[in-house]
């Protein structure tokens, strides 16, 4: 999955699929994107975070995007697990980033606390 992320595919896929795939992806994807910015963060993280990326990016995976209601179901599991394993790296600032571009997209009132509380 790592040869399917670029940061140009990432915010490409995220802004054509964001009302799509719901808030609850969207906030996780930009989790993991603002932790892999951190120069402090290991290489394993980061290639954890780039395959989970990657899978959200490619196009056919486990359940197609393109499926009514489920399509973003697989993206999300593989997303939430990446952040379990990479969670020391969340921080405040990297919470807030994710946080504030998510509420840009799906307005002030989108509640994290559903991608929050399973990190």
């Amino acid at each position: 999955m790592k040869e399917h992320f670029t940061e140009g595919s990432f915010w490409e896929k995220l802004k054509k699929g964001a009302k799509k795939a719901g808030g609850e992806v969207v906030y996780a994807c930009l989790l993991l994107y603002f932790v892999l910015q951190k120069p402090d963060v290991p290489l394993w993280a980061k290639g954890i975070i780039i395959s989970a990326l990657g899978y959200f990016i490619l196009p056919l995976d486990a359940i197609p995007d393109i499926t009514p209601g489920v399509g973003y179901t697989d993206d999300l599991g593989a997303v939430i697990v990446a952040l379990g394993q990479v969670a020391i790296y969340i921080d405040e600032d990297v919470r807030k980033k994710a946080l504030d571009k998510t509420r840009d997209w799906f307005g002030e009132d989108f509640d994290s606390s559903l991608v929050d509380n399973k990190i």
